[in-house]
Parts: C-alpha cells; structure tokens; sequence
C-alpha cells in the first residue's frame, strides 16, 4: 500500500494529484525548480524538495535528482504526471529498480508505445487501422500535405505541417531539434495530413483482469497542434464508429498488457467514417477531468489502485451523465501566432468555481490551475495557466455556462487567450458540433475585435488614480481650466499599437466623444454608447508614467500600457532591429554579418517555453550586426541583429 507518494513534476498536475491524495490519505512529496518555488503546489504538498536549477535538463528530467528526492522524503511511490519523464522507460525501471512503486504502466508497455513509429507496427498487427508513414526520399507532390511528428513526447512539439515537397528536409530538421529538446529524442517520422479531420481520443485503464473503456473525447480544436478545447463525449458520431472506437482501444491496450491509465488517440474522417491510430499516451492526460465528469470517476483514484495491484471496483464508476467541456487558459497571444507570454500573473480569478481539482457534485464548474494571482510565469515551461470545465446535463449547458465563466474571468499581467475561448465556444459552428482539426485556421474570425471603450476606460481610471493621489487641492475636478483650450490627451500602447484618447475633465465629469461617461473611478468607468450602458473593471499597475492597464469589459479584456511623455534616448533602437519576442535561449544562428538578407528570410531560432520560434528579417537589406550568438540567454525587447539598407 502506497503511504507517502512523490510526483515527478509540477503546478497543475502535481496539485491534480495531491487533491486525490488528501481524500485517500495518502502523504505527499513536491519537487520544485527554483523557477516554481512560490507556485501553489509547493505549499500543497506534505513536504517539498529543490531541485537546483531552473531549466527542464537541470532539474524535473534529471532521473538521480528525483530518486534522492524520494529517498530523502521517504516517498514509496512515484506518480510522472504528464509531459517530462511520464513516458520514460528508463524512468519507469529505474523508480522500480530503486524498491519504489511506480504509478504507471509497465516500462515495456512504455517502450512499445514510447515510439509513435514502432507503435504503428504493433497496432497495424493487431488490426487496428494506421496512416502509412512516409520519408524524405519516398514523398511526393500527390502525398501532400504531409506531417513531419515527432516519435517521442507529445504536446504539439516537434511537429510541421508541410505543403510544398521542397521545404520538406528543412521542416524535418526543425522537428528533429524541437523535439530532441522538448524530449531528449529528435527521432520523427512523416505520415499524410488529413487537413479536416478530428481528433478523437479514447480513455482506457488496463488492469489485471482486463481493460476498462471510459468512453471518448474529442480533442479537435487545436493550434499549433496542441489541444485547446476537449469535451466528452464527442458530439455527433455515429453508435457505430463510437463503437468501434472503443473496440479499437481495447484492442491496443490488450495487445501491449496495459496496466493502468492511458489514451489512444485516433484521427477521425467523418467524410468517410474511418479511423486512423495515432499514438497511445501512456498516462494521464490533460484533458482527463472531461471523462471524470462524465463518469463520475477519479482517474488518479484508479492509477494508484492498479499501482498497488488492484483492480478498479466497478460500482465506483458511475455511468456516463451529461457532457464536460474544458478549455486550457494559455499565457499566449494568439494575434501573434499563439507567441507564449511570461512574467508575473498579478491577478487569477474565475467566477462561480464550485470544484477545484475535484469530482463536481452536481453540473457546475471545475477549476485546476496550476498558478494563482502573484505567482511568476516562466520561460522555462509549459505556458497553461488553467483548465475550466464545466459539465452540465447537456452540451448546449456545458458550452453556455463555460463561456460565460471564461467571459468573467480576469486574468492580468500577461496576454492570454481568454477572449478566443470565449468567442470559440459562443461561436455558431462550435455550438453545432460542427469541428475539426482546422477549426481555428477555418475560422480566423474568431479573434476578439477592440473593444473602443476599454481605453476610454483604462484613460479614465488613470486620470481618477491621479486625482486620488493628489496630497493639494483634492475638491480641484480632474483637468479643471478656467479657459478650455483643447483636450486632454492619453497616448496608451495596445498590443504594439498606438491609441490615443482624447477627453476633457470638469465640475460635470468627464466629456468623451462618441460615448457618454455615467461614472468613474480608479477601479470602474461606465460608458454610455449608442444607448447601451457598460461598465468596465480597470486594474492599475507599474510605475507612473509607464503605467500598465487592464481593463476588462463587454469585449473582453484589454492590456494598455501608458506611452510616456518623453522617451529615454537610451531606451530607443535603430530602424531594422530585431528584438526579441520573449525571453529565451538562442538555439542558432542562420546568417552571418554583411550577409544580404531579404524579407521574411530566417534571421535566428529562439526556443522559450519548450517550442522554437523563427526570427525573420523585417525587410530586404544587410544584416548589419548579430549581437547574440547560440547559447545565449535573452530577454524579451532584447536587440538580437540589426538589418540595414537594402539589398543592391
């Protein structure tokens, strides 16, 4: 029996599965980079363990520093979570080479599997359907598009949708580099792309006596091919396929012994109701709080009774209820091809939360987060903040009481994508169940428009903040004149754009053209417009002068940053520099110094937060001067080359 168990990772899973230990009584064991030694879970845990560093090769993929961690714990068990080692056979024998449990399948059902191209040789034998793999040499024209993935690991990483034969060994490489640094495997194989398929994943735990079916998810709105939206069960298959899905899963984990949690993953064509295997994960995965709503099932609940050699009682699994919607809140912008954000979350608040890391019971709202307001975003990791689901009697429910949870959400300090998920879930086609893997690409729409009254407000509120800090003349109305000779004028910076707001102050309030101002204050403005009434929720932060504004409105949320009156010259850049878009680490360098360069043309590849970004020439000309080389650690704004003139 399981008595003090350690998890080999970190914020949203490990407090996941701390939540489960509490309710069975089992003591618990945090390791913690330096990067997370303030984030929640290390507090949750019965005892918390450092592990020097901050990178992922320094410390949560280091194998000796884990086992010393368990040892010096007195941990008897180890749970992987998800990412990381969780598919580690190397990891898997060495917990058990070190006398403790290990809360997962076993390390040859790990290896089979670990390999997305051996898997597919071993599920084709078991007569599960697979996509034929293809190789640089082998492709052609009629093959396209194609997908260049990565054997190891998962998450979207090491991954390249290719369209022209001609990128295709350049594309392999990029995969090969992502992949062996997200993973530590650069081995990635090629097979067709089907462009409107769905993703349908099947939740299966192998036990002793046999394999347990719960059900499926569908998991086909994604960008950069990483889940955003899951739910249960998919909407819309036929009893047939849905069927035959199950039986497909079934097949797999019996073909390998599986013992414990796990997922197979299939690429569905409802064109022509076929199936194709993708990958079986061998773990819990993210989205599985969909299947335990739906269930009535603690999942971790089951990984550690099998860990201990039981077999899942089957009156603890209630049958299937409702449906379960969950969206992953991403520090990203998705103006910016989805580019992860980092820096200090000042603030974390979802309303109406009626379970946290929980079985919910009744239709309500979940909430795991793996960070709270205050806590630091990294560079380092995964960019999700949260999960929020929500499970109703319907799917119409769960879609309606999720995106207004998400719609009244805040979350400061840095850019995510809150406002997409609520337009995704609100939007017609989602509603319909009518998805796909390129729903986000077949819907561009989507992205939230400016709200013109958030920096009317964010304007406001800093005039209010000003007047409420006045130590002289405090009953003086905020830009008072006795002859009014022009506006007031507020220049804000709104995701790299200029916006300025022109207003006037006096003993009747606040005059804004084109809305009228009800009231306003340093933490709320409501502004009239076109006879409707709206309040806007203002957070004021940062220095004076260089102030940040969060305003969170009817349109969503807005994040201003106060222009300055008067620019420090030494803050300025040369035209044609290229900064860096977040900090990260530089992993290469394309081109050399007078080197011609044209538009668009790969500068360096810079990798934060476990993905590679290219940074390209903004215009034909010469690359006048490299200031980093490979290796090197840069901060977001950074000067990284400058390209000067043009090209003769």
């Amino acid at each position: 029996m399981i008595t003090r168990l350690l998890v080999a990772n970190r914020a949203e899973i490990a407090s996941r599965v701390f939540a489960t230990c509490r309710r069975l009584g089992v003591s618990t064991v945090a390791v913690h980079s330096d990067a997370d030694a303030a984030l929640p879970y290390v507090g949750e845990a019965d005892v918390a363990v450092r592990l020097p560093g901050s990178t992922p090769a320094e410390t949560y993929l280091r194998v000796d520093l884990l086992l010393e961690a368990a040892r010096a714990s007195g941990a008897d068990a180890v749970h992987p979570g998800y990412g990381f080692l969780s598919e580690s056979a190397d990891f898997a024998r060495a917990v058990l080479g070190a006398g403790l449990t290990w809360v997962g399948p076993d390390p040859s059902s790990i290896e089979q599997m670990g390999s997305k191209i051996e898997s597919k040789r071993l599920m084709e034998a078991a007569g599960v359907p697979v996509l034929r793999n293809h190789s640089v040499d082998d492709a052609s024209d009629a093959d396209l598009p194609l997908l260049v993935k990565a054997s190891a690991g998962g998450g979207g990483r090491g991954m390249r949708v290719v369209r022209d034969l001609a990128d295709l060994p350049g594309e392999v490489e990029r995969a090969r580099a992502e992949a062996q640094s997200a993973f530590g495997d650069g081995t990635v194989f090629v097979e067709p792309y089907v462009e409107r398929g769905r993703h349908v994943e099947v939740q299966v735990v192998g036990h002793r006596d046999g394999v347990l079916v719960l059900g499926e998810r569908d998991c086909s709105v994604q960008r950069r091919h990483q889940k955003v939206v899951e739910e249960s069960p998919a909407p819309g298959l036929p009893d047939a396929v849905r069927g035959a899905l199950h039986e497909a899963a079934r097949a797999a984990a019996a073909a390998i012994d599986y013992r414990g949690a796990g997922t197979v993953e299939f690429l569905y064509d409802p064109a022509t109701e076929r199936f194709f295997f993708l990958e079986m994960n061998t773990r819990l995965q993210v989205e599985h709080p969909v299947t335990e709503l739906v269930h009535g099932v603690d999942l971790v609940d089951l990984q550690l009774t099998v860990a201990e050699g039981g077999v899942p009682d089957p009156r603890a699994i209630g049958e299937t209820y409702g449906h379960a919607v969950e969206v992953r809140l991403y520090a990203e912008d998705p103006a910016a091809d989805y580019q992860p954000q980092s820096g200090p979350l000042s603030v974390l608040e979802v309303p109406g939360v009626d379970a946290r890391f929980d079985l919910l019971n009744r239709p309500g709202v979940r909430l795991d987060a793996g960070f709270a307001g205050g806590s630091e975003v990294s560079t380092h990791y995964d960019a999700m903040l949260a999960k929020v689901i929500a499970w109703a009697p319907t799917r119409e429910q769960a879609v309606r009481r999720l995106a207004d949870t998400l719609a009244r959400t805040r979350v400061h300090g840095v850019v995510t994508n809150r406002d997409l998920l609520v337009q995704v879930l609100r939007s017609p086609d989602f509603v319909a169940g009518d998805l796909s893997t390129a729903f986000l690409t077949d819907h561009p729409a989507l992205a939230p428009a400016a709200d013109p009254g958030a920096p009317v407000a964010a304007a406001l509120a800093l005039a209010e903040q000003a007047r409420a800090a006045r130590r002289v003349q405090g009953r003086i109305p905020v830009a008072w004149r006795s002859v009014v000779s022009q506006p007031q004028r507020t220049e804000l910076d709104h995701a790299g754009e200029p916006v300025v707001v022109e207003w006037w102050g006096g003993r009747d309030g606040y005059t804004v053209e084109g809305c009228t101002v009800v009231a306003a204050g340093p933490t709320e403005v409501v502004l009239e417009r076109d006879g409707l009434r709206s309040s806007y929720a203002v957070a004021v932060s940062g220095p004076s002068g260089r102030e940040v504004v969060d305003v969170d409105g009817p349109g969503g949320h807005a994040r201003l940053v106060r222009v300055p009156r008067f620019v420090d010259p030494a803050e300025q850049v040369a035209a044609g520099s290229l900064l860096a878009p977040m900090p990260g680490t530089v992993v290469s360098v394309a081109v050399e110094e007078g080197q011609a360069v044209v538009a668009g043309q790969p500068v360096l590849v810079l990798e934060a937060m476990k993905m590679q970004h290219t940074v390209s020439a903004p215009a034909d000309g010469t690359l006048a001067r490299i200031t980093v080389q490979p290796g090197a650690q840069v901060a977001a704004g950074e000067v990284l080359a400058v390209v000067e003139g043009e090209v003769a």
